[in-house]
């Protein structure tokens, strides 16, 4: 584990969110289940693309709102509602609480929030032009070395979709 890693933690979607998803997502509508035929969708479970064949449950989560609930914060207008893929049942969850290696070769924007669940600004991490890893361990120690930063969202470039969020560790 780096130095830059001791300061945040990447989470999943909570084990106790994903079991109200699993009956009804966030815009009230039952999970689209699914058989990935090719492998690939990312999975907000347990942050790992899916196996080709494998089943998965397309659901729409509103990450902030979440968040803002438990924290009392008040988003307003920043409360989104999106698609994410999950696993249909319970599984093993992350492997860890830092930077998931598989997304270390992709674009990500990662979006950064006040306590009130505001956004202060976001940053577009790249892969290098030498195949290197992004430096996004970097980036989310410089976010969280501003102590306004409450939570920040990772999201997906091409469709903007929620695919995990960082905080400071409990």
């Amino acid at each position: 584990m780096t130095t830059a890693t001791r300061v945040f933690e990447v989470r999943a979607i909570p084990a106790e969110v994903l079991r109200e998803l699993r009956e009804a997502d966030d815009a009230g509508n039952p999970p689209t289940l699914m058989t990935d035929a090719a492998g690939g969708s990312p999975l907000r479970c347990c942050l790992r693309p899916s196996e080709p064949g494998e089943r998965v449950a397309l659901v729409s989560y509103a990450p902030l709102r979440r968040w803002a609930r438990e924290c009392g914060a008040e988003p307003g207008p920043y409360d989104e509602v999106g698609p994410v893929f999950i696993h249909p049942a319970p599984c093993a969850g992350p492997d860890g609480t830092g930077y998931p290696e598989w997304l270390a070769s992709r674009q990500r924007v990662l979006r950064c929030y006040d306590a009130g669940g505001k956004i202060l600004g976001g940053r577009l991490i790249a892969p290098r032009g030498d195949g290197s890893p992004v430096p996004v361990e970097s980036a989310l120690a410089e976010m969280f070395a501003d102590p306004r930063v409450a939570v920040v969202h990772g999201r997906a470039v091409e469709f903007g979709c929620f695919t995990f969020e960082v905080r400071r560790p409990d």
